[in-house]
């Protein structure tokens, strides 16, 4: 039997849940709530120091709630914010990243610079991964479960992505789990199937996309290619199906801007791009720079990079964890620019950056408690923050990316 509360929500957490109390005085987290709303929850996970609730009933709704609208949302775990219109959505991105670095590095009232917003808060979605159902169905995990839930449409997804996806016809039991699509410039289009099975199974299309089966580290083409081209500010990237890039490239395209003005003149300078991809920074970078080196741990990122780099007699590209690559590395770089994944650096990593001492480190977070608690650790060691700008790459949902400048202090 479910325990059952009214209570009311008084702030907004990072990761998409509002934040209220108990009688009891332990915090409760709810899912899909908003500040000053009072509401019937029931517990779906409780703990000695918080729990985890559900709302069925809004009692009294925020002013600042809309209509979500996707049929959805609420359900799919895919949004977080759809029951925002887009200017509180910004407005609640930029607090939250201000609330981390308050929370996990201790800089209360850090000037964070004003969000930069998405061109469309809709249809932004360059690259799409649904999950598949034994039944051949396409969806996504369900909100706080790890269990799927079938979907018809999603608003997402650039149009011709959107185009496609309903009409693929997935035999039941066919052995895929997972179906990436990804649309590159001039609307080509690039088809992923992701199964265990050591055996393809059979598969056809009757429209012109590149289709890729992979299963673990094997790849089989069945039509086209296993990459396409995404033009970011006038540049072409090579980026093959299992290599990550950048989802919003107006988004993209902005952030590039960032790092290139936050690097200032690289004339004469080495430059380490640490967690490279495919390239995305170092591209722009190297035309300016007199030695540029890139650290990778993806195969096909690798040698997607390697492609996207070629024109360059300057870039050195080492393959590798960069928590193990960097430390045996001799380099003395003036830029460091790091792109981590969502769990951010390794303290090792943090240890061979600092022990060079570049005069600027610019980091591209993605998650931005991850980010605050390796801001203390950079400022711990001789570093200071001079700047965070966020970037909301994926508007509806609660993900935040900034990029931010350290200098070495004097």
């Amino acid at each position: 039997m479910y325990s059952e509360f009214t209570i009311s929500l008084t702030d907004m957490t990072f990761g998409g849940d509002a934040l209220g109390k108990l009688p009891d005085g332990r915090a409760v987290f709810v899912p899909f709530g908003l500040p000053g709303e009072t509401v019937r929850i029931r517990l779906t996970e409780e703990k000695s120091t918080f729990a985890r609730g559900q709302i069925y009933e809004i009692i009294t709704p925020s002013p600042l709630r809309i209509q979500a609208r996707c049929p959805y949302f609420g359900s799919c775990g895919g949004c977080s914010y759809q029951h925002l219109a887009y200017p509180d959505q910004l407005s609640l991105k930029q607090k939250l990243v201000a609330d981390q670095l308050k929370r996990l590095a201790g800089l209360a009232d850090f000037p964070v610079e004003p969000i930069v917003a998405s061109p469309s808060p809709w249809y932004y979605r360059n690259t799409m991964q649904f999950r598949v159902s034994p039944a051949g169905r396409l969806g996504f995990q369900r909100a706080n479960s790890t269990t799927f839930i079938e979907i018809k449409e999603c608003f997402l997804p650039q149009e011709n992505i959107n185009q496609l996806w309903p009409q693929l016809d997935l035999e039941e039991n066919s052995g895929i789990e997972r179906v990436v699509i990804r649309a590159g410039g001039e609307d080509d289009l690039i088809l992923g199937l992701e199964s265990q099975q050591e055996l393809p199974p059979e598969f056809s299309v009757d429209f012109p996309i590149s289709v890729v089966y992979s299963n673990g580290d094997d790849s089989t083409v069945f039509s086209g290619d296993e990459f396409v081209l995404m033009a970011v500010s006038g540049r072409s990237f090579k980026v093959s199906i299992k290599s990550f890039f950048q989802t919003n490239i107006p988004q993209a395209e902005a952030m590039v801007a960032k790092v290139l003005q936050l690097s200032g003149d690289l004339s004469g300078k080495t430059v380490l791009d640490a967690y490279c991809g495919v390239g995305l920074f170092s591209a722009f970078m190297a035309g300016q720079a007199a030695q540029l080196i890139g650290i990778e741990l993806s195969d096909s990122a690798c040698d997607d990079y390697a492609t996207n780099l070629d024109e360059f007699d300057n870039v050195s590209l080492y393959m590798g964890a960069v928590e193990q690559v960097l430390p045996s590395l001799e380099i003395h770089p003036e830029i460091v620019v790091i792109d981590p994944p969502r769990a951010g650096l390794d303290q090792r990593v943090i240890a061979a950056v600092t022990a060079a001492q570049p005069a600027k480190v610019i980091y591209v977070s993605c998650d931005p408690a991850t980010f605050a608690r390796d801001a203390k650790r950079f400022i711990q060691q001789g570093y200071s923050l001079v700047s965070v700008a966020p970037f909301d790459q994926f508007p509806q949902t609660h993900h935040i990316e900034t990029i931010s400048l350290f200098t070495l202090t004097d």
